[in-house]
């Protein structure tokens, strides 16, 4: 694929917070009397919390029950990179790529310092009045990189993200760390960015399939001291 930039989820396609994540649902179903097993937090990945929390909670309850998971996620922003993140962003311009996450603002903050993604545009449930599967999001991305949306390719790993890209008129690759493949709408599926190669072209960036792909790469830990300044801000 020929595209001037590349506009990437977060949670489960840069970074494996899934522990968390769901640490965070559990605690805060019992909290709110959820009962355990009434909705699956992963079938919900990739859309805003506020929807996720209006489908089981009466509408009076909703904007206090956000805050607390809002303050639980920031207070478990345990998370890893995933194989081949590293070197990916490494090998985009600065300016040529962007983060677009379902999670607040604080929360994808606290997230991306730990370990040590400082991302050049970074869209957010804050930036937004109707999250993904609706284009807005990546349409706000692809503006603030001042990108035509079909020159934006988008790597995602849940159905409401790629639907939210296809909707917005953008190519898709889908990655296959949080639903199986036949789940996945995309221009391509692989098992993980480890899978991606980018390369710098006069007139954009080309992505392509890596060859040497490990099918089972060991998770890559926290960039060390977690800078935001520090290897994985997307410069040379």
């Amino acid at each position: 694929m020929k595209v001037q930039a590349i506009l990437f989820d977060n949670d489960g396609t840069l970074v494996d917070s899934t522990p968390a994540v769901l640490r965070c649902w559990a605690r805060w179903a019992a909290e709110h009397g959820v009962p355990a097993g009434s909705f699956d937090p992963v079938a919900m990945f990739g859309r805003p919390v506020a929807e996720v929390v209006a489908q089981v909670l009466p509408p009076h309850r909703v904007a206090a029950a956000v805050r607390r998971y809002d303050d639980l996620e920031a207070e478990d922003a345990e998370c890893v990179l995933v194989p081949g993140a590293a070197g990916l962003l490494r090998a985009l311009p600065r300016e040529r790529w962007a983060v677009v996450t379902s999670a607040s603002r604080r929360t994808a903050d606290a997230r991306l310092r730990r370990v040590g993604i400082d991302p050049p545009v970074l869209v957010t449930a804050d930036d937004i009045t109707r999250g993904k599967p609706d284009p807005e999001p990546f349409l706000r991305a692809a503006a603030r990189l001042g990108v035509a949306p079909r020159d934006c390719l988008v790597v995602e790993d849940t159905p409401a993200g790629l639907e939210s890209a296809r909707a917005a008129g953008m190519r898709r690759i889908a990655v296959t760390t949080t639903h199986p493949a036949a789940r996945l709408r995309a221009d391509l599926v692989v098992p993980g960015v480890a899978a991606l190669r980018v390369r710098r072209a006069p007139d954009g960036l080309t992505v392509e399939t890596a060859p040497d792909l490990d099918p089972n790469p060991a998770p890559e830990p926290p960039a060390e001291g977690s800078s935001a300044s520090g290897a994985l801000s997307g410069t040379p």
